[in-house]
């Protein structure tokens, strides 16, 4: 019998993770669907062939799994809600607004113990996942400095179809907390724990509460330093895009792309060798990423 699941949230990350569930032919089923945007959610439905739900209550009392798609501001008590009901639970990032509501989303799901998991993708990313297994060769040595950027345009309007990440109250903050905690996740996930850090922030665009320009740098834990730079700006032409490069004791690695798509290295004799990131764990099972 194919997995009951439903989505609070219609929106546009919303309809990626519906498409993947299609594609990936799991035997999953989308039943149900809330949104206070009645048009987004009824698009959604038709999409999906999900149920249109009035309420929050509707869709958990209809699913035994739920995608919490809402703005930030929503998460700690939508998954709460579902847990308590024993619902397994995929949350969007970044969990919530601040850290002490993110360790009681923690606690209450842990508590109830169901299935939870929360949308930090880039460690399921083959590109990044080639970086990770290059850099932990002996033959590169330590870890010496790492340089990484991300930039996207400001997602708000446009083809994002929302702008509640103008708003602090719903969004929390801007760039670092709602789209590079992502890379904050990589970078612990490729080089082990931060040690130290300290961040620049400003904010260019006028919206109250929101960063759009951050500046970080940190030690590792394991020796080393770094430095991130996440920018939202206004280019349209542009698509979201990350260099990341990493120097070590005897090579450099980088990965360019929004997943990592394009991946290099430069050892020994100053021999340059490039991969499809995209295929990466293809060609390389040692590269993928762990199933956790």
């Amino acid at each position: 019998m194919a997995l009951r699941i439903g989505f609070f949230g219609a929106g546009l990350i919303a309809r990626y993770h519906s498409r993947s569930l299609r594609v990936a032919g799991r035997d999953g089923e989308v039943v149900a669907v809330f949104d206070p945007d009645r048009g987004r959610a009824e698009a959604f439905a038709v999409e999906t062939g999900a149920e249109l739900c009035h309420n929050e209550a509707e869709v958990i009392e209809r699913s035994e799994a739920v995608y919490v798609c809402t703005w930030t501001s929503e998460h700690p008590r939508l998954v709460e809600a579902a847990a308590r009901e024993g619902r397994a639970v995929f949350c969007e990032k970044p969990l919530a607004v601040d850290l002490p509501l993110a360790e009681a989303m923690h606690r209450a799901v842990d508590a109830a113990g169901v299935c939870h998991q929360v949308g930090l993708v880039l460690r399921s990313s083959s590109g990044f996942a080639l970086v990770r297994h290059l850099v932990s060769q002996p033959s590169a040595g330590r870890v010496v400095s790492v340089s990484f950027r991300d930039d996207q345009q400001l997602p708000v309007g446009g083809h994002y179809g929302s702008d509640w990440r103008a708003d602090a109250s719903r969004a929390g903050a801007g760039t670092l907390l709602e789209h590079s905690i992502h890379d904050l996740d990589l970078l612990e996930w490729l080089f082990g724990p931060l040690a130290r850090l300290s961040s620049h922030a400003a904010g260019l665009h006028g919206l109250a509460g929101i960063d759009d320009t951050v500046s970080v740098a940190f030690a590792l834990a394991a020796g080393g330093t770094g430095a991130l730079t996440s920018v939202w700006h206004d280019m349209a032409f542009r698509q979201s895009n990350r260099r990341l490069e990493v120097l070590c004791e005897h090579g450099r690695y980088w990965a360019e792309g929004n997943q990592g798509e394009v991946v290099g290295s430069e050892e020994g004799e100053g021999r340059v060798r490039t991969w499809d990131g995209l295929a990466a764990a293809g060609a390389d099972s040692s590269a993928r990423a762990p199933d956790v």
